[in-house]
């Protein structure tokens, strides 16, 4: 045997007594490959070895075998001892459990704070929002100067010229609809085709539509 198989041997003993839990040659192989360096028949013969010279312990089920550390090495486990050691468990379970918990809160206050703006940001945001609520003003200020406001009066004829001019607009449209309509009783062409002849376009036609007064 070479030295380098030799050590992966020494290695392989060590980690069952002191994991002491029941492997079989593949989970051995898996969990120190990097650290033993050996192929997966090396591990396989390895423990074969170690269980012909009695320093573990082999069970087979089925097609597998388990190989666990020889128990005789180990000092017998009273039951006060097991029911202290049960108890340690829940307890170093249940800090596991708290810290996690802890953990994952922590995780999402860091997400959080990853997502926010940091002080330079907002920082340049604040003078982009100054600057901006500074135009603002400046505009406000020279509407505010203005004199060429425009006086109510100016306002109300507008809205009757508006109103007027609205008014005429439906007086004509009107009238030409009603022409139209009569002329067509005796025409042989649809409307479209009359409209087109005589050289007429609809508001339809621009897409316009007559405001409401």
């Amino acid at each position: 045997m070479s030295k380098k198989d030799s050590a992966g041997v020494a290695q392989i003993l060590a980690y069952l007594n002191e994991k002491n839990r029941p492997y079989s040659a593949q989970d051995v192989f898996t969990n120190l490959q990097k650290q033993c360096g050996l192929g997966k028949t090396a591990v396989v013969k390895a423990m074969e070895q170690l269980a012909q010279q009695g320093k573990i312990q082999e069970k087979v089920y089925g097609k597998q075998k388990i190989y666990f550390a020889d128990q005789s090495q180990f000092a017998d486990v009273s039951d006060a001892e097991l029911k202290e050691m049960d108890a340690r468990v829940a307890e170093l379970s249940a800090e596991v459990q708290t810290i996690s918990q802890s953990c994952r809160q922590l995780d999402t206050e860091l997400k959080e704070l990853n997502s926010s703006l940091t002080t330079a940001e907002m920082e340049a945001q604040i003078q982009e929002l100054k600057a901006e609520c500074s135009g603002y003003r400046e505009r406000l200020d020279k509407i505010k100067s203005a004199t060429n406001h425009v006086t109510p009066e100016e306002k109300q004829k507008v809205y009757k010229e508006r109103e007027t001019y609205v008014k005429e607009w439906r007086k004509r449209k009107r009238m030409v609809t009603d022409m139209v309509g009569a002329i067509l009783e005796g025409y042989p062409k649809s409307k479209k085709q009359f409209l087109e002849e005589a050289g007429i376009e609809t508001d339809e036609d621009h897409k316009v539509t007559m405001p409401n007064i």
